[in-house]
Formats: structure tokens, sequence, C-alpha cells
């Protein structure tokens, strides 16, 4: 008889552990092949990252070290999928491909062209909720996150028993030839994010084990500049690393022996996070422009200033504002910043500076190791107060109080910007104001060894309002 062949499609699922798309190939067929595409609609865009690419490399070849101890092995082709995936079932005789959906403009459109050429089976598993089920009792899709995450969390919760244990073994593949990918491990700060499941475990276990884990003082702690309160879990979250499914389930089991409120806010705040993922995912399926367009449309025609010098000072971290620069010189090393840090220097360019969100989008994009076409626009939609669930365009962060409320003493802004190495606690967040013998005194002297800032932000505030102002009375006037 005839053994059924099955090729699992992997996209955004590089784990073994509570892979849906898998158990679908593996309850279908006796084979199962292993296929990631390289798709040069993805590896050749403009907004491709290196960092993040490389990043996803050295993973694969985790992923397919991970498959060789089962007895399976990992085959890379290149091309576009539809050809890819349509010639490697003939060369193979396999009668499906199982994927996990994917729901970005891009995905679709690609899942569509796939499924008129071969069987395509797709599974769950990016999110935790259907985002084609997820509506307002109007059956519009939702625009406001609190609304969303009423219903969201009025749906049937995800259980631990479900979360899908990964294959012992695994047949082997014979006879199928592979391309070799080759990680340039020096484009990415692999000391900073390990490539692979196994790291993305460790750090999940990292979190939510313990007497005393992390995730309880996540409420507290979250908001801090450098980070150290975060899970560091996005870049693995991004590329399916670890389950979503399993992460909140492994998180929501501490409600119950939390052992006070404290803790217990800490647990329901990480999970609201990933609640915000599930909600961005839901946007950009519902709203596809909005990587490109602001959703409100009365700030569709606001009037940004020109780039110029202004964002080259943004690119570098040489705005004169510690805080902002210290993330800007973070993010070009790391490729990752925290939310809190994404907000400030997201609300500085567009609010101070007066320039186009999507400059600031796009640059993200190219830098971040977790960069996500939903998260990323929509968390610059809502600093820039043009998205549908958004900041209200009077809220302008300020970058010297975010500073010293968030990085107080400034030790986070003395490791990125070392020329305030020797700056005072009370002038770290304002050097400017360093009286100039102070600034003789710490070899930090304005405008020489640190800019003077480049906007008066108690101006550009001002006038980043009235501006918006503007935008919002023409919309009317039309």
């Amino acid at each position: 008889m005839e053994t059924p062949i099955a090729l699992w499609w992997i996209r955004r699922d590089l784990r073994l552990h509570d892979n849906q798309a898998l158990a679908e190939a593996m309850r279908l067929a006796r084979t199962v092949i292993p296929v990631f595409v390289l798709d040069p609609a993805l590896l050749s865009s403009a907004s491709q990252s290196r960092r993040r690419t490389q990043f996803l490399f050295a993973s694969l070849a985790c992923l397919d070290r991970d498959l060789r101890s089962r007895g399976s092995k990992l085959i890379v082709r290149s091309g576009t999928p539809v050809e890819v995936l349509e010639r490697l079932a003939c060369e193979v005789g396999a009668r499906w491909v199982v994927a996990e959906a994917d729901y970005s403009p891009y995905a679709l459109r690609r899942d569509r062209a796939v499924a008129q050429r071969v069987d395509l089976r797709l599974c769950p598993g990016l999110t935790l909720q259907d985002p084609r089920e997820l509506r307002a009792p109007s059956g519009r899709p939702y625009t406001v996150f609190t609304a969303f995450a009423r219903s969201w969390w009025q749906r049937p919760a995800p259980q631990l028993d479900a979360v899908i244990p990964p294959p012992a073994r695994l047949p082997p593949v014979e006879d199928v030839s592979s391309e070799r990918i080759v990680a340039e491990l020096d484009a990415f700060p692999v000391h900073v994010f390990p490539p692979g499941e196994a790291e993305a475990r460790a750090r999940l276990d990292a979190f939510v084990s313990g007497s005393d884990p992390p995730i309880f003082r996540y409420a507290s702690e979250r908001n801090r500049l450098d980070g150290a309160g975060s899970s560091r879990l996005s870049p693995y979250l991004r590329f399916g690393m670890v389950s979503v499914r399993e992460a909140w389930c492994r998180a929501s089991q501490l409600l119950e022996r939390a052992p006070d409120e404290a803790s217990r806010a800490g647990v329901r705040a990480w999970l609201n996070e990933l609640v915000w993922r599930e909600f961005y995912i839901t946007l950009l399926y519902s709203f596809p422009r909005m990587v490109r367009e602001s959703l409100r449309p009365e700030y569709r025609e606001i009037e940004w200033d020109d780039a110029g010098d202004a964002l080259a000072a943004w690119y570098r971290g040489q705005t004169g504002y510690p805080a902002v620069d210290a993330a800007m010189r973070q993010l070009a090393a790391e490729g990752w910043i925290s939310n809190r840090a994404r907000m400030l220097v997201a609300s500085f360019l567009v609010k101070d500076l007066l320039l186009d969100w999507r400059l600031g989008e796009r640059w993200f994009f190219q830098q971040l190791i977790d960069g996500d076409p939903a998260a990323n626009s929509g968390g610059w939609q809502w600093s820039a107060g043009t998205g549908t669930d958004a900041a209200p365009y009077f809220r302008v962060f300020n970058p010297t109080k975010q500073g010293e409320r968030y990085d107080p003493g400034g030790r986070w802004v003395r490791k990125w910007v070392p020329e305030l190495c020797h700056v005072p606690d009370e002038f770290i967040h304002r050097p400017w104001a360093m009286p100039r013998a102070v600034q003789e005194r710490c070899g930090c002297r304005i405008g020489r060894e640190y800019p003077s800032p480049i906007v008066d932000h108690a101006v550009a505030r001002q006038r980043a309002i009235a501006r918006y102002r503007a935008a919002r009375s023409a919309a009317t006037d039309r």
C-alpha cells in the first residue's frame, strides 16, 4: 500500500512542543517531511532586517538538530512557496501540505495561491483565538482594546491539558535534497538572544517557575527602561519557538497560587500583553492597510516636518535627551528595547520632532529581532495617536520625566550613553542643566562631548498639539 506523506510547512512555528500543525500532519500521514521555504518576497524585502534573518537562520539550524535527534531532518528549499511546495509534493508524493495559519496581508495572499496548487491544511497556533472570529456584536472588527479584551476574556481559555507534547520520534526523511543554511552569528547579539526552541523554553521556565517567579513582579517592573522586568520572550514568540498557548497556560496557572494581590497583578499584566498581541494581529487582519496608512482618517493628511538632520540624530541616538539616546543606541546594538523605551522614542519622533510615524515604523522593522508587522505598526500608530486604539493626540511623553521615573539614578543611560557616565545623578536625565563647572569636572561639556537638546520639549509639545488640532479641524471641514 502507498504510504501517505505530508509536508509540514514551517513558517512561524519553529518548535516541536505544542505544534498543532505538526500534530495534524502526523495524524494525516505516516511520513511527515519538515520543510522551510526561503521566500525571496520576504528575504529580499526593503524592510527586512539582517539581524532578524540571521536569528531565524540560526534557529532553523537548532530546529534541524532537534529533528535529527528524533530521526528526521529539516528540508530547506529556495523559491516562491507555490513553486517550491508544488514541486516538492510531486517529488516525494505528498498528499497534503500542513501549516500553521498566519493572518498578515502577505501570508493570506501567499496561502491562497498555494491552496490553488496543493491540498493545504491550515491549523491554529499563531494566536490563542482565531482573528477571523473576534468581532463586535455589530459584526464589525473591534477597534478599541478594552472592548476587544472584554470579549476576549469571555471566550473559553486555553487549558494546559490541551498542550501537545513533542514527538519522541519522527519518521526518517530519506533521499530528499536540502539546501544548507549558514547563519552569520555575528549579525545579531547571540549573548543577548541565543537562538532556538531550547532557549525559548528556558526563558519561559525562568519567568514562570519557582517560589517567587519574575512574573509576580511584572506589573511593578515592566516599565523599567532597561527591560529588566521583561520576560524577553518576544523574539521567540515572533518565530514561534515557544507556543503562545503553552506560555498562556503556564502563566495563568500562577493566578491560583500567587501569594498576594501584587503577584496576581503581575501575572494578569503579562497575560494582558498577550491579549494586546492578539489585538494587533486581529487589527492587521481586519485593516491590512494599517502598515502604511493611518487608521484614523482625520490624521491621514497631517502636516509632517521634513526629516533632515532631526531624523538622523534620532537614528544615531544624538538628540540630547539621554533616555531617548540610550534607547536608540541599545536598539542599534541589540535589536531590542523594552516596551516603555519603544513608546518613548516613538513619541519623541512623532510628537517632539513632528516626523511621520512611518519613518520610525520602518526603522524599527529594519532593526528589531522581534519585528512583526502587526505589533510594529499597531504600536507606532498607538504612540502617534493615529490608530484605532491610540494614545490621544495631546498625550506627549516627556523624555526627561520618563527617564527620571523609569531609570532613576541613570544606570541604564550610563551604560548606553557613556559620555554621561560621570554626570551626577541629579543631572543624568537633564545634563544641559549642569553648571559649566560641573560639566568640566565630569568631562561632559554640552555641545561637545554630548549634544544639546535638538528641540525644546515644552515648545515641541505645544507645536504638536496645534498641528494635530489643525488636522482634525481640516478633516471636519471636508
